[in-house]
């Protein structure tokens, strides 16, 4: 059973490694990709807007009820703990696939069309500046832990699962929320934004502050004043350049 557990943590995980990689292309209108965020299924307005809505509604739901420790308690009584994780990055993964699959183009307005040569690479270089702050945050704190890998592969070598340990390396010194921080710079920095992009990025933006005040909760339940002391000195999503902002969150 831990091998078959450890296996499909494995799977889940290459699913999700092959829909994060469409997803850069998919926002970042890549022109060999099939459908991206402004070339695809094209739908009446009315049709567009009420897909998209549910294909974001979706995505936000189950990332905000499946992540919630009342909800994880109830779950491993029917799921293994070692691959709770895992079942939530392939529950993420499938609704993160649907939506890149099923999303519908809005091209009207074009809220702006940079046209400078410059000011497009700039922007293109902050978007992928995003997607890579987003991918290193993940491993400053533990890259297989999040991804539902290393639960089911200390189950396999007879380990006990290691409990949470609060930490605040590199970004994290400086933002609570770098990942956040990094999908917010992916999904706004671009050349051009129309009106689906945008609608897609304002979506996304608003889940992840509603996320955050949920997430935040369950990190001062799980470690008390320590993040509650830590959430005064650094900022949500950008640096504190003044007042408790200068003070250094204190190491494990």
């Amino acid at each position: 059973m831990a091998f078959l557990a450890t296996l499909y943590a494995a799977v889940a995980y290459l699913f999700f490694l092959a829909s994060f990689a469409y997803a850069v292309g998919f926002v970042g209108n890549w022109p060999l990709l099939p459908r991206t965020i402004d070339a695809g299924l094209i739908a009446p307005l009315a049709e567009a807007l009420l897909i998209d809505f549910a294909l974001l509604g979706l995505f936000a739901v189950q990332h905000s009820v499946m992540a919630r420790r009342g909800f994880k308690r109830w779950w491993t009584r029917i799921v293994p703990e070692s691959v709770e994780r895992a079942t939530y990055v392939l529950a993420a993964t499938a609704a993160l696939a649907l939506l890149l699959w099923q999303w519908r183009p809005i091209a009207e307005p074009v809220l702006w069309s940079v046209q400078d040569p410059l000011a497009r690479i700039v922007l293109q270089l902050v978007s992928a500046a995003g997607w890579m702050i987003a991918l290193i945050s993940t491993w400053l704190l533990d890259h297989f832990e999040l991804f539902g890998l290393r639960q089911p592969w200390a189950k396999l070598r007879g380990q006990d699962i290691a409990a949470p340990v609060f930490r605040t390396p590199l970004f994290y010194r400086h933002v609570r929320h770098p990942i956040y921080l990094g999908f917010v710079l992916a999904f706004w920095a671009t050349p051009q934004m129309t009106a689906g992009h945008a609608l897609f990025a304002a979506g996304s933006t608003g889940y992840i502050l509603v996320g955050i005040w949920f997430e935040e909760r369950d990190l001062i339940a799980q470690f008390g004043q320590r993040y509650a002391a830590y959430r005064q000195q650094v900022g949500m999503l950008f640096p504190r350049l003044l007042g408790r902002g200068r003070k250094r969150p204190a190491q494990p």
